[in-house]
């Protein structure tokens, strides 16, 4: 018998028909990790499913109450965040695929909101007042997109259209059916020509402070820095000096600190737009976690590799 563990009852719901059909070898039990288990089940589970954007302090202690625990399974592409509280001898799966559209679209919608300064707009609408400024087009500019896992080909694919030159970087370079895509060695070199850079890569030891002083002063006048990764890959500090100089443009999901504190002076700072990590946060997001649990569920039940396998413990 497969135990396993889903946050909230629309989960639940999505999977009935599983749970119906292989009511023999596997058990759903709706579980939030908001406090612990009964010791019944506890000494049972197998597979957690962690619950939408799970911050809570400390809140992966529950998971060490759980005996038989061999597998989480996270809803984000990110898992920084949860691998240092694991309990030893779990497998961690994050949700590639889940987010990938949301966050491609809202890179994009960033992209030309600041381009076409939709934010004056906004401002001026308030104010009842008929503005009409003129400014840069996305079309024939170039774009880097640094990142190309999942979340950074949804965001290359998405941009195509805009009849755009686009540039790839990855952590290596290579080459395929789309053309050459850059090592991230190569940054330095790039940056000076890009008027847009869109990051979207992991955060990492290398990736920690991508986008530095020095980076961020290798971008040409004028250029955006559309940040959907993680606040981390830019230095906070470097890039406010940028702003507030007027020189560089930023568009941002992410931030460091995160959530940014009322009096954080990004804010206020000029030529930026910033959104509350909202990547995910469409209705796409829930079906999306339901098929990826289903796979998981699926492959664990046929002793296959589990999906999406991330680290272990």
């Amino acid at each position: 018998m497969l135990t396993v563990t889903v946050p909230d009852d629309d989960l639940l719901h999505r999977l009935a028909d599983l749970a119906a059909s292989h009511r023999d070898d596997l058990r759903l039990v709706r579980w939030d990790l908001s406090g612990p288990l009964d010791p019944g089940t506890a000494a049972d589970v197998d597979l957690v499913v962690v619950p939408h954007y799970f911050v809570r302090p400390g809140g992966f202690d529950v998971l060490r109450d759980l005996p038989r625990l061999r597998y989480v399974q996270l809803p984000s592409a990110g898992y920084e965040h949860a691998l240092r509280h694991l309990p030893p001898g779990v497998v961690l799966c994050n949700g590639r695929g889940v987010h990938d559209a949301g966050t491609a679209e809202l890179a994009v919608g960033l992209t030309l909101a600041v381009q076409r300064d939709l934010p004056r707009a906004v401002r001026a609408m308030d104010e009842g007042r008929w503005d009409n400024p003129f400014g840069p087009s996305l079309a024939d500019r170039r774009v880097l997109v640094v990142g190309q896992g999942s979340v950074g080909r949804a965001i290359v694919a998405r941009f195509r259209p805009f009849e755009v030159e686009l540039v790839r970087v990855a952590a290596t370079a290579r080459d395929d059916a789309d053309g050459h895509v850059h090592g991230v060695d190569e940054l330095p070199d790039l940056l000076p020509d890009a008027d847009v850079v869109v990051l979207a890569i992991p955060l990492s030891r290398t990736s920690y402070h991508l986008l530095d002083a020095a980076a961020l002063a290798r971008m040409k006048d004028g250029a955006l820095l559309v940040n959907v990764a993680r606040g981390k890959v830019v230095d906070t500090d470097a890039l406010l000096a940028e702003l507030g100089a007027g020189r560089l443009r930023a568009a941002l999901d992410v931030t460091d600190p995160e959530p940014l504190p009322p009096d954080h002076p990004l804010w206020r700072a000029p030529n930026v737009l910033v959104t509350a990590h909202q990547g995910g946060n469409t209705d796409a997001t829930f079906p999306r976690v339901a098929q990826l649990v289903r796979r998981q569920v699926m492959a664990l039940l046929a002793g296959e590799p589990p999906v999406n396998e991330v680290a272990r413990t």
